[in-house]
């Protein structure tokens, strides 16, 4: 049997195993990487050899990095991503190349049916409904998404943001708040099988479910980068921000959002931390806007996404697809059971 896993910003390794009576009887490792001495390649199939076929890739790992000593430099990958390439090999994780994924286009929809969507394309991903997919949102309102554990009076100003006619949602997962008007930001949502980041950190899951956007970033001009833990930055600062929510049933919703024209005065008002990272940003002008892709591309923010999902089409095997009535319909009742309600919006008060 024989796995790949392209290392982010490194290396293709490769590696071929036999199995026989539940463990690794055989295993050969290569790839375009570089490793010195060359003696260590001989001495990481010693490791792996014997080790059970169940052992997960972190397992797998510590088997390789026990068996080296301080000497030994492998450059342009590491122990996990051998681990990673052994679990794709024994079926147990799976690669972008493995699955056709649904792309939906934006669709205009008020900013909580796209918030309720995130949980109804999710958990139909899990149950084989719908293939992994990739949907970028569009808007017809302002509002503040915050990260599920964020606390709303600590985030938002209140009187500012109903004063500017703001609502306040509370997606599923993590991170910071989103800050919403229509036209002001590019947002899309990734719903794959969690079989796709095996072996995966958290931290190296983020920078692996956005690999296609660095090159589609590219595309349009923009000499992107991955910082740790959720940001996108150009040679310009910070342009985005991601999220990240893993379910038990197996599926793994990771989505983006990028700034394109925001109103920083309005949202410095509006938001309490704003205030803290426009002055650190150096931001003294009220009037200033955040709008690194719209400046930094001149394109309008249609074409920009045209040309995102162009980028993952030609990337990826791909079907165009749409929401179906029983999804905008699910959505719709947890919008009005769940995402708009008092207890979960103030849930972390």
């Amino acid at each position: 049997m024989r796995g790949e896993y392209k290392v982010p910003g490194g290396k293709l390794v490769a590696v071929d195993v036999e199995v026989a009576d539940g463990r690794l009887a055989e295993v050969a490792v290569s790839g375009d990487f570089f490793l010195e001495p060359d003696s260590a390649l001989d001495d990481i199939n010693a490791a792996l050899r014997g080790m059970p076929a169940d052992s997960d890739a972190e397992q797998l790992a510590q088997a390789i990095s026990s068996a080296l000593d301080e000497s030994v430099s492998m450059i342009g990958f590491t122990p996990q991503s051998v681990g990673i390439a052994i679990r794709r090999a024994l079926g147990h994780a799976t690669s972008w190349v493995d699955h056709t994924f649904d792309l939906i286009p934006p669709v205009v929809l008020d900013p909580a049916m796209h918030v309720a969507l995130d949980e109804v394309i999710a958990r139909e991903v899990a149950s084989g409904e719908r293939p992994p997919t990739l949907r970028f949102w569009d808007w017809d309102s302002p509002l503040v998404v915050i990260g599920s554990f964020q606390s709303v009076r600590n985030e938002v100003d209140s009187e500012a943001a109903a004063r500017h006619g703001i609502g306040v949602v509370r997606r599923i997962s993590g991170g910071g708040a989103m800050f919403m008007e229509p036209g002001n930001c590019i947002t899309y949502s990734l719903a794959v099988p969690a079989s796709l980041v095996e072996g995966l950190s958290f931290e190296q899951s983020y920078a692996f479910l956005d690999q296609w956007v660095m090159g589609a970033l590219a595309e349009v001009g923009i000499n992107a980068r991955y910082v740790p833990l959720n940001d996108i930055a150009s040679d310009k600062g910070k342009i985005a921000g991601a999220a990240q929510k893993r379910f038990a049933s197996g599926t793994v919703l990771h989505h983006v959002t990028m700034a394109y024209d925001i109103d920083a005065e309005k949202m410095t008002q509006v938001l309490r931390i704003g205030r803290e990272k426009m002055s650190d940003k150096g931001t003294k002008s009220a009037a200033k806007r955040v709008d690194p892709l719209r400046s930094q591309t001149g394109m309008t923010r249609a074409a920009i996404l045209e040309s995102f999902a162009q980028h993952f089409r030609g990337q990826y095997d791909t079907r165009d697809s749409d929401y179906t009535d029983s999804e905008l319909e699910q959505a719709r009742k947890l919008v009005d059971t769940k995402f708009s309600t008092e207890a979960w919006t103030h849930r972390v008060p």
